[in-house]
């Protein structure tokens, strides 16, 4: 990371700050998502767990982190159609620089989210036995997998055309969740619907947070959700560098 990299990221979380509304914006879906869950669905779904927001938590964090992730393209394809873009690149300024502020924000107001989550959830009942490392291991987890989801919310920031075909893009990750482990267990899915449930990334980090949170050993539901975040945020890396140079060409 350069010095130029903290300014940009700077005046990114200055826009924030000056309209904070986003983050509330953001928090509010998941934390009325929980709510409903926990007070209207929960008595009648069985987890196995005496409260049903700690099975629930987890699930709520992704789709929190997915919401804002709408938000990072937005900011991306304002600065394009505004023309900052265009003047960043006369600047003696290193071009990943501008991509590197977007993420890093991203990563910012997307922990200051989740902390607003946590904390509804603690009035709601929520409480781990989880110790300092299990607890670090989460917030690894959480941050890895909000870089993957920002680096792939790059990519339709510089390509889209319209600020809804920028944002467009995390509905279908905001739902992913639902086809996970992260609102019922997988085993009373259909078959088909098992078998993506339990193959694709949602599962494997849910499962994993929820064993640091709750269980103490993760077996190797931690390795598979390292590998899909380090995974998915190669590859998005790769693709948005790719755009970025194609739309400055």
């Amino acid at each position: 990371m350069t010095n130029k990299t903290w300014v940009l990221l700077g005046r990114l979380m200055r826009n924030i700050m000056r309209s904070p509304d986003t983050i509330i914006t953001v928090a509010i879906t998941p934390i009325m998502m929980m709510l409903l869950f926990v007070y209207v669905f929960g008595g009648a779904i069985e987890t196995g767990t005496d409260n049903y927001v700690n099975y629930l938590l987890p699930g709520i964090l992704l789709m929190a982190i997915a919401s804002g992730g709408a938000y990072t393209s937005a900011r991306m394809f304002t600065d394009i159609k505004n023309g900052l873009m265009a003047r960043f690149m006369t600047m003696p300024i290193k071009r990943s620089s501008v991509l590197w502020a977007h993420v890093l924000t991203s990563l910012v107001s997307n922990a200051i989210t989740i902390v607003v989550v946590f904390l509804v959830a603690l009035l709601m009942g929520f409480r781990s036995s989880a110790e300092i490392l299990d607890w670090l291991a989460v917030a690894g987890i959480l941050g890895l997998f909000t870089l993957a989801l920002s680096w792939l919310a790059i990519i339709p920031g510089l390509a889209a055309r319209t600020m809804e075909g920028a944002t467009a893009y995390s509905y279908p990750l905001v739902f992913l969740p639902f086809i996970s482990s992260a609102f019922v267990p997988t085993e009373t899915m259909p078959k088909f619907v098992r078998a993506f449930a339990e193959n694709q990334p949602v599962t494997s980090i849910v499962n994993a947070i929820r064993a640091l949170l709750y269980e103490g050993s993760v077996g190797n539901d931690i390795w598979l959700a390292l590998s899909w975040c380090v995974g998915i945020m190669v590859i998005a890396y790769i693709f948005a560098i790719k755009q970025f140079k194609r739309q400055l060409s």
